[in-house]
């Protein structure tokens, strides 16, 4: 019997085994499924979109040749759009029973056309949000969801590769056939132990049955040849029996082979050979952010702004270090480009003319896009300064005017230690802009800095006095020092033959508010604050001797009508909703010389 279940136990563990390898091998499938996209190569854009590449699930493996530079950047499909709009490219989209189509878009006649449009570069917008560039052949690896494509090209002047390639990974793990082989090992090793089970069974059957007591030890009795040697039967010789015993020993272990081939199979399977479990620990619950049915997504993403502050970093860098204004109006605009541009006019005048602050790359603290689908579109960010020495926190309202345009920063102000931002939205849920002349604010964004300014020029017999917070403002006492310090240096100088007059005036920028989470708006304004000197005597002038930044700026040491100077304040305001009891309160600033010239 102990044969009979060797047997069924052999038959089991080669069924089992055999298909354990069959899993692994003729019966599985492919690991890759390639779908081959080809153009015609006739324009400068192929637009892949995320429709194809999310047909099938699982990260996607772009490939794209061409015969010299291959660029390849991914973004919001809808963005994508926008900045094609202007020029002919290819479409690939997924038409009916997913098959995939291919045609030619013309460009747009309602896109507005520059003298730039043929000759741009697709590298380096800040639209896409991840871009690739090499020679030849590019592979890269995505997971994008459907509302983003893929963008290919060459230089934006050659044909786009048009040999694209997209490949998504199958499934074809095995799960039980890792249990199928161990589960034959364990038992070909059951039929291993019933076959000698069974033969020790048999040899021990063939030895003589003893009755009674047993012979004395020193006089042996062999029953077996005894009866052999009745029966006329001729025993064989012990090179015979040694021969016979070394061959039943070999039968006996002919399995073993096959137990170790099993065991090799059972070590070399790999993990998608055997079933995976779920953990069995509870997730914890993430917080619910409900986003405004029919919002708009946020104008960036996280690493997107985060790219952005930092190409924004190194352009003005480089344009701080050599004094170019040109380069540094590539990523700087309104009162923020204004500042750098008399810097870089006093800096070269004058060696010993310190630097502004240079716009810090990262940390970036805090991002709060504004949610749009259309230009100009807005980003505010709070970035540390990373010198240990002069440590700062900068704030930016930062501003991309069309699909081809880079953002540029028009607002940026340093925080203080003790500055409490309002609460503010996820940067992946974004705010709403706030036009300029919102009611359902405490005061419209375009009122403020008028009111600010009545509030400098008038101090309490300001009627904007009650609206601002004024007993935490550190901008106003600034303000008070630097009027005093001017007229202690006239009065040194003019020794009474002249006077000096202040006056303030809201900027010729426009504001820039974007909303908070309960519903008023960090508003970005611009002030402009004037001293003008003048003489009190017709014989009298006003020397420049102890003032080099006017005199470079004017060209003049003195002047009998006069000097006007007029200092930038780039402000950032919390201002509240209508019904609120809190009042305007200051969050940043950064007040710079912008100009100086001789009173009419």
């Amino acid at each position: 019997m102990r044969f009979v279940w060797a047997v069924v136990a052999f038959v089991i563990a080669a069924a089992m085994i055999g298909a354990g390898i069959a899993q692994r091998t003729v019966f599985q499938g492919p690991s890759v499924a390639t779908e081959s996209i080809q153009t015609d190569g006739t324009t400068a854009y192929t637009l892949v979109d995320g429709a194809v590449l999310g047909s099938l699930p699982g990260a996607q493996a772009l490939r794209v040749a061409g015969d010299g530079e291959v660029f390849v950047s991914y973004g919001r499909t809808s963005d994508m759009r926008a900045w094609l709009a202007d020029v002919p490219y290819t479409a690939v989209t997924l038409g009916q029973e997913n098959a995939v189509e291919t045609a030619v878009v013309p460009a747009s006649t309602t896109a507005p056309t520059t003298e730039t449009t043929a000759a741009r570069t697709p590298a380096g917008s800040d639209l896409w949000l991840d871009e690739y560039q090499q020679t030849g052949s590019l592979t890269t690896t995505l997971q994008l969801p459907a509302d983003m494509s893929v963008l290919v090209a060459s230089d934006g002047t050659a044909p786009a590769p048009s040999e694209i390639t997209v490949s998504w990974p199958i499934d074809n793990s095995t799960p039980w056939a890792g249990p199928l082989i161990a589960g034959g090992a364990i038992a070909l090793l059951a039929g291993i132990v019933l076959y000698v089970l069974g033969i020790r069974h048999v040899r021990r059957s063939r030895r003589p049955r003893r009755k009674g007591l047993p012979l004395p030890v020193t006089e042996p009795i062999s029953i077996a040849d005894a009866d052999a040697a009745e029966k006329g039967v001729i025993s064989s010789s012990p090179a015979r029996r040694s021969r016979g015993a070394v061959g039943r020993g070999r039968r006996a272990l002919f399995a073993v082979p096959a137990l170790g081939v099993s065991m090799a199979l059972f070590a070399g399977c790999s993990a998608d050979a055997w079933p995976q479990f779920a953990a069995s620990g509870s997730p914890s619950p993430s917080p619910t952010v409900i986003v405004p049915e029919g919002q708009f997504p946020p104008a960036v993403t996280e690493n997107q702004a985060e790219r952005i502050v930092s190409k924004i970093a190194t352009t003005v860098a480089e344009a701080d270090s050599t004094l170019d204004a040109t380069a540094a109006a590539t990523r700087l605009a309104g009162p923020a480009l204004a500042e750098r541009q008399t810097n870089y006019a006093l800096r070269a005048a004058l060696p010993d003319r310190p630097a502004l602050p240079a716009i810090p790359a990262e940390p970036v603290q805090i991002i709060l896009p504004q949610t749009t689908g259309t230009w100009p579109r807005t980003v505010m960010t709070v970035v540390e300064s990373g010198d240990s020495a002069a440590p700062t926190t900068s704030i930016m309202m930062m501003t991309q005017e069309d699909p081809w345009s880079e953002y540029r920063v028009s607002y940026v102000g340093n925080l203080e230690a003790s500055t409490n931002l309002p609460e503010l939205a996820a940067p992946y849920v974004g705010a709403t802009q706030v036009p300029p002349d919102s009611s359902f604010l405490v005061m419209p964004p375009d009122e403020v800095a008028a009111a600010y300014a009545d509030l400098i020029n008038n101090g309490q017999n300001s009627a904007s006095w009650a609206a601002f917070d004024t007993a935490n403002d550190l901008l106003l006492p600034a303000i008070e020092d630097n009027k005093r310090a001017r007229t202690d240096e006239l009065n040194q100088t003019g020794q009474g033959t002249a006077e000096i007059s202040f006056s303030a005036s809201a900027g010729p920028a426009e504001p820039i508010a974007l909303a908070t989470l309960d519903t008023g708006a960090i508003v970005a304004v611009n002030v402009h604050e004037s001293d003008t000197a003048k003489p009190t005597n017709a014989d009298a002038v006003i020397k420049l001797d102890n003032n080099p930044a006017v005199k470079a700026l004017t060209g003049v040491d003195q002047s009998a009508t006069g000097f006007t100077t007029t200092y930038t304040d780039q402000i950032f305001f919390y201002v509240p909703s209508q019904g609120s009891d809190d009042k305007i309160r200051l969050l940043g600033y950064r007040s710079s010389l912008l100009e100086a010239k001789v009173s009419p």
